[in-house]
C-alpha cells in the first residue's frame, strides 16, 4: 500500500471527509483491521483565505508547497490537495515536490467521460466558478462546462462559507442548490460536478435529476486505486 500525502485544512471539515473516506475505502477493499497509510499536513484556512482575497497567489502557493514538502518528507508516495479552490496553485505545488500530484480536475473529467457526459455543470465557490483555472482543466478533456449565472454566486458562497464549513447542513440551502442544478440542466448540462467538498454534505444523487459527480468521493476513489493498485 502506498502512502497518500494529504494537504488539508481548506477547510478542516473537508479534510475530515477525505480522511474518513480514505480509511473506510481501505477497510472495504482490504477488510479486517486495514486502514489507509496517510501523511497529512494541514494549513490554517484563515491564512490562505486571506491571501486568496488579496490575490497573493504566490504566497498561497508557498504555504501549500511547504505543506506538500512536509507530506513528502513524512513518506508520501503521491499527493492530494483536499480542496478545489486552491487547485489554483496546483501546478506550483506539483513543481515543489518530487512525487506525483493527483489533480482533482483530471479525476472528475475522467468520471464524466466514463458516463458519456459531454456537457457538465459546475458548482463551487465564487472564486472557482468565476475564474477558469479549474473549469478550463476539465474542458481540456473535451467537455463543455456550464456554471451558474453570476447572480447566484454570492448565494452559493454563503452556503459554503457561512454554513457548510461550520458543519451546518440546512434543508433550505439544499433546495436552493437543487434549483441551481435544475437551471444547469435546462442550460444543457447532462451532469453536475459538486466542485467543493462541503457541497457533498448537502446534495446527494437522490436530490438531482441528472448525474451528480461528487469531487471528493471521486478523488478519494482515484487515490485508493493508486495507493492499492
Amino acid at each position: 500500500m502506498q502512502t497518500i500525502g494529504l494537504v488539508g485544512g481548506m477547510s478542516w471539515e473537508s479534510s475530515a471527509v477525505y480522511y474518513e473516506a480514505l480509511n473506510q475505502g481501505v477497510e472495504e477493499r482490504l477488510g479486517g483491521l486495514s486502514s489507509a497509510r496517510t501523511a497529512m499536513v494541514s494549513v490554517d484556512f484563515a491564512e490562505v483565505t486571506a491571501l486568496q482575497e488579496q490575490e497573493r497567489w504566490d504566497d498561497v502557493a508557498e504555504v501549500l508547497a511547504r505543506a506538500a514538502r512536509g507530506a513528502e518528507l513524512a513518506g508520501a508516495d503521491f499527493l492530494v490537495l483536499c480542496t478545489t479552490t486552491f487547485h489554483r496553485v496546483a501546478d506550483q505545488v506539483a513543481e515543489a515536490v518530487d512525487i506525483p500530484l493527483l489533480h482533482l480536475a483530471d479525476v472528475v473529467a475522467d468520471a464524466c467521460t466514463a458516463q458519456g457526459v459531454t456537457e457538465v455543470g459546475f458548482l463551487g465557490t465564487t472564486f472557482a466558478m468565476s475564474r477558469s483555472f479549474f473549469t478550463d482543466r476539465i474542458a481540456s478533456h473535451g467537455l463543455t462546462v456550464h456554471v451558474p449565472d453570476e447572480r447566484h454566486h454570492a448565494t452559493l458562497n454563503r452556503v459554503i462559507y457561512d454554513e457548510l464549513v461550520h458543519g451546518k447542513v440546512l434543508d433550505s440551502s439544499r433546495r436552493t442548490v437543487v434549483e441551481l442544478i435544475d437551471e444547469l440542466w435546462d442550460a444543457g448540462a447532462g451532469g453536475v460536478i459538486l466542485g467543493c467538498t462541503e457541497l457533498e454534505m448537502l446534495v446527494r444523487q437522490a436530490d438531482a435529476n441528472i448525474p451528480v459527480f461528487p469531487c471528493t468521493t471521486l478523488h478519494v476513489a482515484a487515490a485508493l486505486d493508486r495507493a492499492l493498485g
